[in-house]
């Protein structure tokens, strides 16, 4: 069959400008070097607004992977250490909402476990360095792609037609390519919404983030750095069921701001929103597959999970450094990084690791949302357990921070 004079050519697509797509594009053109060109397809502006309000935490091992990248000096002035975390269980009108399982620490001499880092200068670092490494950014989107005599042509919204040995997938929980594929999801709605806002608030948080687990969903106090450079502010996530979610954000301010109060607790003195809380619903979805010919799934488009332990930026990221391997160690050998067993490599490296957190994430929200006191003795008891065994725990901080053998990104 006879090319379209028009067709183009790529090593790489990216279909997908949020932090994996652009990490995954910024370590391949690193890695291999301006002969590998690689098209990135992002139809939204990847300069994030300041008031997006979104902001993650960053374990350790994808720390790592970012300083790799060369941007994580560019993101520490904004980033805040988190240094302990501590978690409660109480009925929501509880004065006293003892701690039932703390987390301190260190991974190495001088690195916390965690970073919380603001969605828009994560963005704008990652944009930037694709581009100084050579990447071709394109605001339009991958409309249509069907492989065809060992490549995969991605028909563009921008009406080009661009052919590469892999098209990949990182166009977030809703994947259009996904579905095209034939790539089915197993999972559920949860019935919730996560609120997202950030808090200015009188007393220094000190590196501590809490998780308050309340009958109608986690609410979760995240230390941000504040623009002087005090820890004086803090990112929410509050979830909530879907119907309260929806009508505390549409509401009265004023009664939005009471509950938000009775929730965070007098512990760092008075509060004030900065800027608009956003309304974000929750479900979680697996692929049953992490690929399918010539394509290849990344961060959300793999899996949607619940944002109580704050892990679906670190998949992401351990998605991209390991696709990242997957790709370079073939390519470098000359031999087809689009091809079946490269993807099937990929896939048995990040399979397991994603479905076990999904699973994890819904199962706390589970236990945690059974109401009565029977339910919550026996979360204390549990967690009490935790607490009290040190080897467990470290354990347990490690996967947090994404530094456990074969699990983590190390580089």
């Amino acid at each position: 069959m006879r090319r379209a004079v028009s067709e183009e050519t790529r090593d790489l697509i990216i279909a997908g400008g949020g932090a994996a797509g652009l990490a995954l594009a910024t370590a391949l053109a690193g890695r291999l070097g301006a002969g590998f060109r690689i098209l990135l397809c992002e139809p939204a502006a990847l300069a994030a607004s300041a008031e997006d309000g979104r902001a993650y935490a960053v374990a350790a091992g994808p720390r790592r992977f970012l300083a790799s990248l060369g941007i994580w000096d560019e993101l520490a002035p904004r980033a805040q250490a988190m240094t302990a975390m501590a978690i409660s269980d109480s009925a929501l009108a509880a004065l006293y909402r003892p701690v039932l399982l703390a987390f301190d620490g260190e991974i190495a001499p001088g690195e916390p476990f965690a970073h919380m880092v603001p969605h828009a200068p994560l963005i704008a670092a990652l944009a930037s360095a694709a581009r100084v490494a050579g990447v071709e950014i394109a605001a339009t989107r991958v409309l249509e792609a069907v492989p065809e005599a060992g490549t995969m042509p991605a028909r563009l919204e921008d009406g080009r037609t661009v052919r590469a040995p892999l098209l990949v997938a990182a166009d977030g929980g809703r994947s259009r390519l996904r579905e095209a594929a034939g790539i089915t999801c197993h999972g559920w709605a949860y019935g919730q919404s996560a609120i997202v806002a950030t808090i200015a608030h009188e007393r220094a948080h000190g590196g501590r983030a809490v998780q308050h687990f309340l009958p109608g969903g986690p609410f979760a106090i995240l230390p941000l750095k504040a623009p002087d450079g005090s820890g004086t502010w803090s990112s929410i996530v509050w979830s909530e069921r879907r119907e309260t979610a929806e009508r505390l954000i549409s509401g009265d301010p004023v009664r939005f701001e009471e509950a938000l109060a009775q929730r965070f607790g007098a512990e760092l003195g008075r509060i004030d929103l900065v800027g608009k809380p956003k309304l974000f619903p929750l479900e979680m979805r697996l692929a049953r597959r992490l690929s399918a010919e010539r394509l290849v799934l990344l961060g959300d488009a793999a899996r949607t999970i619940h944002p109580l332990a704050g892990q679906g930026l670190n998949l992401a990221l351990k998605d991209a450094a390991a696709l990242t391997d997957c790709v370079q160690d073939a390519a470098r050998l000359g031999l087809d990084y689009g091809a079946a067993d490269v993807l099937e490599r990929y896939q048995r490296r990040r399979r397991f690791d994603g479905a076990a957190m999904a699973a994890m994430t819904d199962g706390l929200n589970r236990l945690f949302g059974l109401p009565g006191p029977g339910a919550r003795a026996v979360r204390e008891i549990g967690l009490g357990l935790v607490d009290r065994l040190p080897p467990l725990k470290r354990l347990l901080i490690g996967e947090a921070a994404g530094t456990q053998a074969g699990r983590g990104v190390q580089r």
